[in-house]
């Protein structure tokens, strides 16, 4: 009885659901703070010290907010939507480890079910876009769509190659390779780090990759209908799909959280949090620069490149892992 109790408070609180929405919320002030550096401005500045608590009083404004439903739309679908997308999300995070080498939630075969909730978060953007009957969601919905199948295949050849590496296709296992050989896979996936990061912003739609929200083109994309509530779910959504992303390839090719620790068990949770936090503010932080130094794609400018390059190389990258198994170098 004890431990289902303690099992659902790490589900809802730490290193859970809880955990996880304060995290990337502070990892939304993170991204908005260093790229307003990058581009000579301010930032968030006067809600909590520099401005750290903006996005929480985002949140709040929102959730205060009138929710309004467009009269043509699916209001079933239209109200599903935004709570797919983050509960998508926060399952997400629950199969990352945070705390130690394994994540709360792991088993073999993890990895594939995080690639197919990425598609449910893609799912829940075309339901909410296209539900909204408006057109400007419908193109953003398309959009979305079209670009997820560009950017997927790529990903999933990295993944595969990670797994090969560790002869597992879940991401705790992968660590615990990275761990017992004392090697970040960055070592050997290098290029597949770059395609992590590339297919990372296609995700989570940031600059060049905005497209299904371009907003001097098609107003907000799928999300143009959303407001109150449901625009709060769908912010709240892509904040910790950023926090998942940016775990997930920390996971993959930097050891996830694990680092130095002193074998003292609560002392090492608390370190394995920091290292977690660090590798993954970094990825944020690569990322940030990315968008506050880039302009956005075309659409087919945008898929092209996926299937030009990125397959190609990512095909490369798992033809290179096969030869180091096979001169016995991994």
């Amino acid at each position: 009885m004890l431990d289902a109790i303690i099992t659902i408070l790490q589900v809802l609180i730490f290193p859970g659901v809880l955990f996880a929405i304060i995290l990337a919320l502070l990892y939304e002030w993170v991204e908005r703070k260093f790229k307003a550096r990058l581009q000579n401005r301010i930032g968030p500045l006067y809600t909590g010290w520099h401005g750290i608590l903006q996005p929480f009083a985002d949140i709040i404004k929102l959730w205060s907010k009138e929710d309004i439903v467009p009269a043509e739309a699916d209001k079933t679908m239209f109200t599903i939507a935004p709570m797919l997308a983050l509960a998508s999300q926060l399952i997400s995070f629950l199969i990352i480890p945070v705390v130690s080498v394994y994540a709360l939630v792991h088993f073999e075969g993890d990895l594939a079910l995080l690639a197919f909730l990425s598609t449910v978060y893609l799912i829940a953007a075309g339901i909410g876009g296209l539900s909204s009957n408006n057109r400007f969601s419908a193109i953003g919905a398309g959009r979305s769509i079209i670009q997820h199948v560009g950017y997927e295949i790529p990903l999933l050849f990295v993944y595969a190659s990670a797994a090969f590496i560790a002869q597992s296709w879940s991401l705790s296992k992968i660590v615990e390779y990275q761990v017992k050989t004392g090697v970040p896979l960055i070592a050997f996936l290098g290029i597949g780090f770059g395609i992590s990061i590339i297919s990372l912003l296609a995700f989570i739609e940031r600059i060049p990759f905005d497209i299904p929200e371009a907003e001097t083109e098609i107003v907000a994309g799928w999300l143009t209908e959303f407001s109150g509530k449901k625009y709060a779910f769908f912010w709240l959504a892509d904040d910790v799909q950023l926090l998942v992303g940016a775990g997930i390839t920390a996971a993959l090719f930097l050891g996830g959280p694990c680092g130095p620790v002193p074998g003292i068990p609560i002392v090492d949770e608390i370190l394995y949090v920091i290292y977690f936090i660090i590798k993954t503010v970094i990825i944020v932080l690569i990322l940030a620069s990315i968008e506050a130094s880039s302009a956005r794609y075309k659409i087919t400018q945008a898929v092209s490149g996926f299937w030009k390059y990125l397959t190609p190389l990512s095909i490369l990258q798992l033809l290179i892992v096969f030869a180091l198994r096979l001169y016995g170098v991994i």
